[in-house]
């Protein structure tokens, strides 16, 4: 597995992974919003894709977002395929490598413990693992369910 810089060829493989997990966090397929908002971080190289030489589909892509000294993971998804095999945190890694200078705080919004996503992608687990805590409530993701800010300090 390589963790680099998307590349704007890559954009359709973020639309294939958004479809794959449409159901926990609300439609982003045929959303122009979300398309721009790859596309923006892929120009501004906050943009990162695992790729494997095996497959021609990507394994994972994450958004990187960042106010000093505040960073955000915009949005982080693994393909179905490859759940479980280290992408998140080879992804997640190489994000704060790349784009997190200490001191400073990263904050992912993920599901809220009553979300049935919150169980069944594993999301909160594989945050903690990471050494994010959760922290306060954020709004309700577009389908409706809860979300939480989790952080972590750097």
């Amino acid at each position: 597995m390589i963790v680099r810089p998307a590349l704007e060829q890559d954009a359709p493989g973020f639309v294939e992974l958004a479809a794959q997990v449409e159901h926990w966090f609300g439609p982003m397929v045929n959303e122009p919003g979300f398309r721009a908002a790859v596309h923006r971080h892929i120009r501004r190289a906050t943009a990162l894709v695992a790729v494997s030489s095996t497959r021609a589909d990507l394994l994972g892509g994450l958004l990187m977002g960042a106010k000093p000294p505040t960073h955000h993971v915009h949005w982080l998804v693994v393909s179905e395929h490859a759940r479980g095999q280290g992408v998140g945190r080879a992804l997640m890694a190489d994000a704060l490598r790349r784009f997190v200078h200490s001191p400073a705080t990263v904050e992912v919004v993920t599901f809220g413990p009553d979300h049935p996503g919150a169980v069944a992608s594993g999301a909160r687990a594989f945050y903690e693992r990471l050494g994010f805590t959760p922290a306060e409530p954020a709004d309700p993701g577009p389908e409706g369910g809860s979300r939480q800010v989790y952080r972590r300090a750097v």
